[in-house]
């Protein structure tokens, strides 16, 4: 017998932070959580799986219209078209919407309860799952303490959207621990709201599957599915389908040993060219950081807006590739007290550094921006994953990374003209 396990699709995820990016491809990455819930429906067909269980945040909150939904129930009745069972359970996102609790779903799917744990049993297959949705956004119970304990003639899954307890990048709902989930004697947990894919154990299985589509360019790598495969009673195999249409990376460039910006391009076209294969014919949206003490500090800096579009150039000539964001952060390998000593670097250098030692200074600086985050546009204000963070705006820490930034570019910038 084959299960398939899914968590966090995300239906129509608005990614409204694009529109922020001049040539960006919006609607192909708007798309492709779509296209994602797509090749999901259609590797459970391929792989004949008896049932499908997913563990919440099948949706982003109220959709915009009813498509969402129309397309959802389209893609369960493929499902249910090819006699495969399907269990969900709600999770954080879903909760918010109020749209697709009305929803009515083919008869194949049964939505668990969200007042109280529910067992649903299919006694031709043997199997039992477990779980319990949220009736709100904020769980912060355990809420496996009411689970039951598993049949031990059945094989037993539970179904939980959760934080576990705790991981980077996700609020920590409904916390439990690995000892709480063991005690229940299931067979496989089913687990939903981290988007990275993790086997947290192996016995028993407690698996995350990660999103089924990375939306940003903090969800990087291949994204997709688990699928199992339960023989005797007992898991016999667990195996990851890679299901995203669309590939985020991060390109780590590491500047150290380039002698010229010439050489960063030529790191930065080489991975280009590793990532191109990477993605297998998918659009690659890449985030370049460009890191290290190098001797072409002085050149990047120099013309930074040079050197993006030659990396944005680089991209559109290396198959479908595309950069959301460039970003330099390199240093000269040279000792920077020395280089500020003297002259107007070195008047420019004590100036911001007693600035950033001076918190009230930094504070009447803040005040300056702070009408700058209604000027943004609502897709920069509130997109994850945005080109512009509005939270951080005006703040300490914002203002002392512009501040070094003037710094650097100022450098370069005398370091050029003397040459």
């Amino acid at each position: 017998m084959k299960i398939l396990h899914a968590a966090d699709l995300h239906i129509d995820s608005p990614l409204g932070g694009l529109t922020a990016y001049e040539g960006a491809p919006a609607e192909e990455i708007r798309g492709a959580t779509r296209r994602a819930t797509e090749n999901l429906i259609q590797a459970a067909l391929d792989h004949e799986v008896s049932l499908v269980v997913l563990a919440g945040d099948i949706f982003d909150g109220d959709w915009p219209d009813y498509g969402t939904g129309l397309f959802w129930n389209e893609q369960l009745g493929r499902l249910h078209d090819a006699g495969i069972l399907v269990v969900s359970v709600a999770g954080n996102h879903d909760a918010q919407s109020q749209i697709s609790r009305n929803l009515q779903l083919p008869p194949n799917v049964t939505q668990l309860s969200t007042s109280k744990p529910q067992t649903v049993t299919f006694d031709d297959l043997e199997v039992e799952v477990i779980g319990q949705g949220y009736a709100t956004r904020d769980v912060s119970v355990d809420l496996t303490e009411a689970y039951p304990d598993g049949d031990p003639n059945l094989f037993s899954i539970g179904l939980l959207h959760t934080g576990l307890n705790g991981r980077p990048g996700h609020a920590n709902y409904a916390p439990s621990s690995v000892e709480a989930l063991r005690a229940k004697s299931y067979q496989y947990w089913a687990l939903g709201h981290v988007h990275t894919r993790e086997i947290v154990l192996e016995d028993p299985w407690i698996v995350f599957p990660g999103n089924t589509q990375g939306r940003h360019a903090r969800e990087t790598g291949a994204k997709g599915a688990t699928l199992l495969t339960v023989e005797g009673g007992a898991v016999d195999a667990v195996e990851h389908l890679v299901l995203d249409d669309v590939r985020w990376d991060l390109c780590a460039i590491d500047a150290t040993r380039c002698a010229s910006a010439d050489d960063v391009r030529s790191a930065v076209a080489e991975r280009f060219s590793a990532v191109a294969g990477d993605a297998d014919g998918r659009l690659a949206a890449m985030r370049v950081e460009i890191t290290g003490a190098s001797p072409a500090h002085e050149g990047l800096w120099a013309n930074r807006r040079g050197f993006e579009a030659d990396i944005r150039s680089l991209a559109n000539a290396g198959g479908r590739l595309w950069v959301e964001k460039v970003k330099v952060s390199t240093t000269r390998p040279v000792d920077l007290a020395a280089a500020r000593d003297d002259g107007a670097i070195g008047a420019l250098a004590q100036r911001i550094n007693s600035l950033r030692d001076d918190p009230d200074a930094m504070a009447a600086y803040e005040g300056a921006f702070a009408d700058l985050t209604k000027k943004l546009g609502a897709d920069a204000r509130t997109a994850e994953g945005a080109p512009v963070d509005p939270t951080r705006i005006g703040t300490a820490e914002q203002l002392a990374e512009q501040l070094d930034g003037s710094l650097e570019l100022v450098v370069a910038l005398l370091a050029e003209e003397r040459a």
